[in-house]
Protein backbone atom coordinates (compact mmCIF):
# COMPACT_ATOMS: atom_id res chain seq x y z
CA UNK A 1 0.00 0.00 0.00
CA UNK A 2 1.35 3.19 -0.63
CA UNK A 3 1.15 6.11 1.44
CA UNK A 4 0.25 10.07 0.51
CA UNK A 5 4.10 10.22 0.60
CA UNK A 6 4.92 7.43 -2.13
CA UNK A 7 6.64 5.26 0.83
CA UNK A 8 5.81 2.28 0.66
CA UNK A 9 4.59 -0.45 3.30
CA UNK A 10 3.98 -3.77 2.67
CA UNK A 11 2.19 -5.80 5.32
CA UNK A 12 4.51 -9.90 5.36
CA UNK A 13 4.89 -12.97 6.33
CA UNK A 14 8.08 -14.47 7.71
CA UNK A 15 10.67 -14.88 4.94
CA UNK A 16 8.94 -12.77 2.88
CA UNK A 17 10.92 -9.46 1.86
CA UNK A 18 9.13 -6.34 2.22
CA UNK A 19 9.66 -2.24 1.58
CA UNK A 20 9.51 -0.27 4.80
CA UNK A 21 10.43 3.38 4.48
CA UNK A 22 12.70 2.79 1.07
CA UNK A 23 14.36 -0.12 3.02
CA UNK A 24 14.45 -3.52 1.54
CA UNK A 25 14.08 -5.59 4.87
CA UNK A 26 13.87 -9.41 4.61
CA UNK A 27 14.24 -12.00 7.43
CA UNK A 28 16.94 -14.76 8.15
CA UNK A 29 17.84 -17.57 10.42
CA UNK A 30 16.92 -15.65 13.30
CA UNK A 31 18.25 -12.13 11.76
CA UNK A 32 16.71 -9.07 10.04
CA UNK A 33 19.01 -7.79 6.92
CA UNK A 34 18.06 -4.35 6.06
CA UNK A 35 19.15 -2.84 2.50
CA UNK A 36 19.89 0.54 1.24
CA UNK A 37 21.24 1.95 4.49
CA UNK A 38 23.43 4.95 3.72
CA UNK A 39 25.69 7.25 6.28
CA UNK A 40 26.26 4.44 8.74
CA UNK A 41 29.43 2.59 10.38
CA UNK A 42 29.44 1.22 13.48
CA UNK A 43 32.12 1.67 15.09
CA UNK A 44 31.22 5.20 14.50
CA UNK A 45 28.21 4.45 15.80
CA UNK A 46 28.92 2.79 18.78
CA UNK A 47 31.95 4.20 19.63
CA UNK A 48 31.36 7.80 19.60
CA UNK A 49 30.74 8.34 23.46
CA UNK A 50 26.64 8.07 23.24
CA UNK A 51 25.98 4.68 24.87
CA UNK A 52 27.71 2.53 26.86
CA UNK A 53 26.41 -1.08 26.22
CA UNK A 54 27.10 -2.00 22.65
CA UNK A 55 30.76 -4.30 22.75
CA UNK A 56 32.51 -4.75 19.59
CA UNK A 57 33.15 -8.52 18.81
CA UNK A 58 35.88 -9.99 17.31
CA UNK A 59 34.77 -10.15 14.22
CA UNK A 60 33.99 -6.52 14.17
CA UNK A 61 30.01 -6.37 14.86
CA UNK A 62 28.88 -5.10 18.28
CA UNK A 63 26.28 -6.53 20.94
CA UNK A 64 24.50 -4.65 22.84
CA UNK A 65 21.33 -4.63 25.35
CA UNK A 66 18.58 -2.13 24.50
CA UNK A 67 14.80 -1.91 24.88
CA UNK A 68 15.54 -5.26 27.18
CA UNK A 69 16.21 -6.81 24.33
CA UNK A 70 19.79 -8.32 23.52
CA UNK A 71 21.13 -8.45 19.58
CA UNK A 72 24.17 -8.27 17.40
CA UNK A 73 24.24 -5.81 14.79
CA UNK A 74 26.58 -5.61 11.82
CA UNK A 75 26.93 -3.64 8.93
CA UNK A 76 28.72 -3.39 5.27
CA UNK A 77 28.20 -1.81 2.33
CA UNK A 78 24.67 -0.63 2.50
CA UNK A 79 23.46 -3.83 4.38
CA UNK A 80 22.47 -3.34 7.84
CA UNK A 81 22.37 -6.71 9.73
CA UNK A 82 20.73 -7.41 13.36
CA UNK A 83 20.91 -10.79 15.00
CA UNK A 84 18.19 -12.01 17.08
CA UNK A 85 15.73 -9.93 15.36
CA UNK A 86 12.42 -10.16 13.31
CA UNK A 87 11.18 -7.33 10.43
CA UNK A 88 8.62 -6.31 12.93
CA UNK A 89 11.07 -5.66 15.63
CA UNK A 90 13.05 -3.41 13.14
CA UNK A 91 9.64 -1.61 12.55
CA UNK A 92 8.74 -1.13 15.77
CA UNK A 93 12.21 -1.09 17.83
CA UNK A 94 15.35 -0.78 15.88
CA UNK A 95 14.10 1.67 13.13
CA UNK A 96 13.58 4.44 15.58
CA UNK A 97 16.66 3.27 17.84
CA UNK A 98 19.33 3.97 15.22
CA UNK A 99 17.58 6.95 13.61
CA UNK A 100 16.81 5.42 10.42
CA UNK A 101 14.53 8.06 9.62
CA UNK A 102 16.55 10.88 9.32
CA UNK A 103 18.85 11.94 6.08
CA UNK A 104 21.85 12.42 7.57
CA UNK A 105 23.59 12.99 3.70
CA UNK A 106 21.44 15.88 3.63
CA UNK A 107 22.79 16.83 7.14
CA UNK A 108 25.59 16.34 6.54
CA UNK A 109 25.68 18.79 2.91
CA UNK A 110 24.28 21.44 5.20
CA UNK A 111 26.22 21.65 7.53
CA UNK A 112 29.63 20.89 5.99
CA UNK A 113 28.66 23.97 3.82
CA UNK A 114 29.51 26.18 7.21
CA UNK A 115 33.21 25.90 7.43
CA UNK A 116 36.67 23.75 6.31
CA UNK A 117 36.56 22.63 10.09
CA UNK A 118 33.07 20.51 10.36
CA UNK A 119 33.70 19.79 6.92
CA UNK A 120 37.12 17.30 7.91
CA UNK A 121 35.11 16.03 11.08
CA UNK A 122 32.17 15.10 9.15
CA UNK A 123 34.59 13.73 6.45
CA UNK A 124 36.46 11.29 9.86
CA UNK A 125 32.82 10.46 11.38
CA UNK A 126 30.64 10.40 8.38
CA UNK A 127 28.77 7.57 9.62
CA UNK A 128 27.81 8.78 12.95
CA UNK A 129 23.97 8.33 14.16
CA UNK A 130 22.08 9.24 16.87
CA UNK A 131 21.04 6.37 18.60
CA UNK A 132 16.70 7.55 20.37
CA UNK A 133 17.74 5.34 23.77
CA UNK A 134 15.49 5.15 26.50
CA UNK A 135 15.78 8.07 28.65
CA UNK A 136 15.47 6.92 31.88
CA UNK A 137 18.74 4.47 31.09
CA UNK A 138 20.56 7.58 29.21
CA UNK A 139 19.60 9.73 32.54
CA UNK A 140 21.64 7.14 34.77
CA UNK A 141 24.14 6.41 32.12
CA UNK A 142 25.12 10.15 32.19
CA UNK A 143 24.90 10.76 36.06
CA UNK A 144 27.51 8.09 36.07
CA UNK A 145 29.40 9.63 33.29
CA UNK A 146 30.45 12.47 35.29
CA UNK A 147 34.50 13.19 35.78
CA UNK A 148 34.52 9.71 34.62
CA UNK A 149 36.26 7.58 31.64
CA UNK A 150 34.50 5.87 29.20
CA UNK A 151 35.73 1.91 29.84
CA UNK A 152 34.78 2.48 33.69
CA UNK A 153 31.34 3.97 33.12
CA UNK A 154 30.62 0.96 30.77
CA UNK A 155 31.75 -1.09 33.47
CA UNK A 156 29.58 0.70 35.74
CA UNK A 157 26.36 0.34 33.94
CA UNK A 158 27.13 -3.56 33.44
CA UNK A 159 27.39 -4.06 37.01
CA UNK A 160 24.26 -1.97 37.31
CA UNK A 161 22.58 -4.02 35.17
CA UNK A 162 23.75 -7.36 36.34
CA UNK A 163 22.78 -7.07 39.90
CA UNK A 164 19.49 -5.02 38.84
CA UNK A 165 18.36 -5.70 36.03
CA UNK A 166 16.91 -8.77 34.42
CA UNK A 167 18.33 -11.80 32.51
CA UNK A 168 18.66 -12.09 29.13
CA UNK A 169 19.82 -14.98 27.15
CA UNK A 170 21.84 -14.91 24.04
CA UNK A 171 23.82 -17.21 22.15
CA UNK A 172 24.52 -19.10 25.58
CA UNK A 173 25.57 -15.75 27.34
CA UNK A 174 23.82 -13.94 30.27
CA UNK A 175 23.02 -10.41 29.23
CA UNK A 176 20.89 -7.94 31.53
CA UNK A 177 17.80 -4.89 31.10
CA UNK A 178 18.73 -2.10 31.84
CA UNK A 179 17.19 -1.63 35.72
CA UNK A 180 13.53 0.10 36.21
CA UNK A 181 12.98 2.84 38.02
CA UNK A 182 11.02 1.12 40.54
CA UNK A 183 14.34 -1.54 41.09
CA UNK A 184 16.83 1.14 41.77
CA UNK A 185 13.97 3.61 44.28
CA UNK A 186 13.62 0.65 46.04
CA UNK A 187 17.21 -0.34 46.76
CA UNK A 188 19.93 1.96 49.38
CA UNK A 189 22.63 4.00 48.59
CA UNK A 190 25.01 1.40 50.25
CA UNK A 191 23.95 -1.54 48.29
CA UNK A 192 24.05 0.40 45.33
CA UNK A 193 27.75 0.83 45.90
CA UNK A 194 28.26 -2.44 44.29
CA UNK A 195 28.31 -0.98 41.02
CA UNK A 196 31.60 1.25 42.43
CA UNK A 197 29.90 4.17 41.13
CA UNK A 198 31.65 6.23 44.30
CA UNK A 199 29.47 9.51 44.86
CA UNK A 200 27.55 8.98 42.01
CA UNK A 201 25.31 6.09 43.70
CA UNK A 202 23.82 8.79 46.02
CA UNK A 203 22.81 10.35 42.75
CA UNK A 204 21.65 7.34 41.30
CA UNK A 205 19.37 6.56 44.22
CA UNK A 206 17.95 9.81 44.82
CA UNK A 207 16.93 9.86 40.89
CA UNK A 208 15.33 7.11 41.11
CA UNK A 209 13.21 8.32 44.04
CA UNK A 210 12.70 11.26 42.03
CA UNK A 211 11.43 10.16 39.04
CA UNK A 212 9.27 7.01 41.14
CA UNK A 213 7.45 9.87 42.92
CA UNK A 214 6.65 12.08 39.72
CA UNK A 215 8.71 15.07 40.93
CA UNK A 216 10.08 15.05 37.51
CA UNK A 217 8.00 13.33 34.82
CA UNK A 218 10.71 12.32 31.85
CA UNK A 219 7.82 11.02 29.54
CA UNK A 220 6.63 14.94 29.07
CA UNK A 221 9.75 16.59 28.10
CA UNK A 222 9.58 16.06 24.71
CA UNK A 223 6.10 18.28 25.07
CA UNK A 224 8.29 21.26 26.57
CA UNK A 225 11.34 23.25 24.67
CA UNK A 226 14.81 22.65 25.04
CA UNK A 227 15.33 25.83 27.95
CA UNK A 228 12.36 23.84 30.28
CA UNK A 229 13.59 20.43 29.47
CA UNK A 230 17.04 21.04 30.73
CA UNK A 231 15.96 23.05 34.18
CA UNK A 232 13.65 20.26 34.35
CA UNK A 233 16.50 17.50 34.35
CA UNK A 234 18.89 19.59 36.26
CA UNK A 235 16.42 19.06 39.15
CA UNK A 236 17.96 15.80 39.42
CA UNK A 237 21.24 15.70 41.91
CA UNK A 238 24.79 15.38 39.94
CA UNK A 239 22.73 16.88 36.90
CA UNK A 240 24.31 19.82 35.39
CA UNK A 241 24.08 21.29 32.14
CA UNK A 242 26.53 19.33 30.39
CA UNK A 243 24.67 15.99 31.52
CA UNK A 244 20.91 17.30 30.93
CA UNK A 245 22.28 17.64 27.29
CA UNK A 246 23.60 14.70 26.84
CA UNK A 247 20.05 13.00 28.15
CA UNK A 248 18.40 15.27 25.90
CA UNK A 249 20.66 14.70 22.50
CA UNK A 250 21.14 10.61 23.07
CA UNK A 251 17.54 10.11 23.88
CA UNK A 252 16.62 11.74 20.92
CA UNK A 253 14.62 14.35 22.50
CA UNK A 254 16.18 17.33 21.66
CA UNK A 255 18.58 18.31 18.85
CA UNK A 256 19.75 21.59 19.29
CA UNK A 257 21.85 21.21 22.04
CA UNK A 258 25.14 21.07 22.60
CA UNK A 259 26.66 18.81 25.54
CA UNK A 260 29.62 21.17 26.95
CA UNK A 261 32.34 20.66 29.44
CA UNK A 262 35.88 21.68 29.98
CA UNK A 263 37.13 19.54 27.38
CA UNK A 264 34.94 20.71 24.66
CA UNK A 265 35.66 23.93 25.61
CA UNK A 266 38.97 23.44 24.91
CA UNK A 267 38.23 22.25 21.19
CA UNK A 268 35.97 24.69 20.40
CA UNK A 269 38.60 27.52 21.81
CA UNK A 270 41.23 25.76 19.56
CA UNK A 271 38.86 25.10 16.48
CA UNK A 272 36.47 28.04 16.55
CA UNK A 273 37.71 30.71 18.74
CA UNK A 274 41.19 30.82 18.79
CA UNK A 275 41.34 32.62 22.53
CA UNK A 276 39.49 31.36 25.63
CA UNK A 277 35.90 31.72 25.71
CA UNK A 278 33.28 30.99 27.86
CA UNK A 279 30.94 28.77 28.35
CA UNK A 280 28.23 31.14 27.70
CA UNK A 281 29.96 32.14 24.56
CA UNK A 282 30.77 28.67 23.13
CA UNK A 283 26.71 28.41 24.05
CA UNK A 284 25.48 31.45 22.42
CA UNK A 285 27.99 31.00 19.63
CA UNK A 286 26.80 26.94 18.36
CA UNK A 287 23.06 27.80 18.98
CA UNK A 288 23.33 30.79 16.21
CA UNK A 289 26.00 28.73 14.03
CA UNK A 290 24.72 25.54 13.96
CA UNK A 291 20.77 26.03 14.84
CA UNK A 292 18.57 23.03 15.30
CA UNK A 293 21.67 21.14 14.20
CA UNK A 294 24.01 21.93 17.28
CA UNK A 295 23.64 18.57 19.08
CA UNK A 296 24.23 16.46 15.51
CA UNK A 297 27.68 18.94 14.32
CA UNK A 298 28.55 18.38 18.46
CA UNK A 299 29.17 14.82 17.97
CA UNK A 300 30.94 15.50 14.44
CA UNK A 301 32.98 17.90 16.27
CA UNK A 302 33.48 15.62 19.63
CA UNK A 303 34.35 12.44 17.26
CA UNK A 304 36.66 14.06 15.24
CA UNK A 305 38.66 16.03 18.02
CA UNK A 306 38.99 12.69 20.75
CA UNK A 307 40.47 10.59 18.25
CA UNK A 308 42.82 13.56 16.69
CA UNK A 309 43.40 14.56 20.51
CA UNK A 310 42.09 17.93 19.58
CA UNK A 311 42.09 20.08 22.94
CA UNK A 312 44.05 17.52 25.18
CA UNK A 313 46.13 19.00 27.73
Amino acid sequence: MKTASSILVIYYTRGKKMEYKSYKVSEENNKVIIENVRDFNAVHVFECGQSFRWIRQEDGSYTGVAKDRVVNIRYADGTLEILNSTAQDFKDIWFDYLDLGRDYGEIKDKLAEKDEILRRAIEFGYGIRLLRQDIWETLISFIISANNRIPRIMKTVGVLSRVYGKEIEFEGQSYYSFPSVDRLANTTIDDLDVCKGGFRCKYIYHTANMVRDGKVDLRKLNDVGTVSAREELMKFPGVGPKVADCVLLFSGTKQDVFPTDVWVKRVMEELYFKREASFKEIQEFVQDYFGELAGIAQQYLFYYARENRIGAT
